[in-house]
């Protein structure tokens, strides 16, 4: 399982050049931001699926 969804295999010298890349194109201060805001994403997502199974359930999360 060396493949990385549509990526393929991909070696440590691109990986460093797309860090490279993503450095160049967001800066430094960008980063951390982008991250925090990909996490509160995720965690609403999250929060939105597990409302859904407790809705079909028929059961809440106290």
């Amino acid at each position: 399982m060396n493949t990385l969804l549509f990526l393929g295999n991909l070696g440590t010298g691109e990986v460093i050049i797309i860090a490279i890349a993503v450095l160049l194109l967001f800066g430094g201060k960008k980063i951390p931001e982008l991250m925090k805001g990909i996490g509160k994403g995720i965690k609403s997502f999250k929060d939105g699926v597990n409302g859904l199974e407790n809705d079909i359930n028929g059961t809440e999360n106290k």
